[in-house]
């Protein structure tokens, strides 16, 4: 986790009104079938230490002790679940929403949660399609990803200024990404 998710993250809860903001590491993006994550430990250990003494902040577990490929509408039912009164938003990268129709059961995830497109610096405004309810963050643009941190990290190059030190420091010392 980078810094651009914390600045993401504080821009969202500002821009949509959230209370209270969920960090789910999916066990394996439907995205990417081809791409062994890096194990799940790792991801938490990272999201941990990127989240300590940040109470609006919570991690949930629950697509990594699921296992298998991570869809968004298993959580987003078991969040309509657990919390029936509440508004559920999903954030997604604002590539992702033309994309939308086609993510697996995307009536029922249309109506249960409204989307929060993330931008790019210097990309325009998503359009959501109906039945898709959404915004676009305009937030904090930080055009740095988590594959570039990955890659700094394989060519020797520092990532202190990406990540906060303790997230920097874990990497060093688990020599992770190499």
């Amino acid at each position: 986790m980078h810094l651009g998710h914390l600045l993401v993250a504080q821009a969202a809860c500002e821009e949509a009104g959230l209370e209270r903001l969920f960090f789910i590491p999916a066990a394996q993006s439907p995205f990417k079938p081809e791409t062994k994550p890096t194990p799940a430990a790792e991801r938490l250990r990272l999201l941990r230490l990127s989240l300590a003494g940040k109470s609006h902040y919570e991690i949930d577990e629950q697509e990594i002790m699921r296992g298998g490929v991570s869809y968004t509408i298993d959580t987003v039912r078991d969040y309509a679940r657990r919390f029936p009164q509440m508004e559920l938003h999903c954030l997604i990268g604002a590539d992702h929403v033309p994309l939308l129709g086609k993510w697996r059961e995307a009536a029922e995830l249309a109506r249960l949660a409204e989307f929060v497109a993330i931008p790019r610096p210097g990309q325009a405004d998503a359009a959501f399609a109906a039945p898709f309810r959404g915004r676009t963050l305009k937030g904090f643009p930080l055009g740095v990803s988590a594959s570039e941190i990955r890659a700094r990290v394989r060519a020797g190059l520092p990532i202190d200024h990406l990540v906060a030190p303790a997230v920097a420091e874990a990497i060093r010392n688990y020599q992770l990404y190499l």
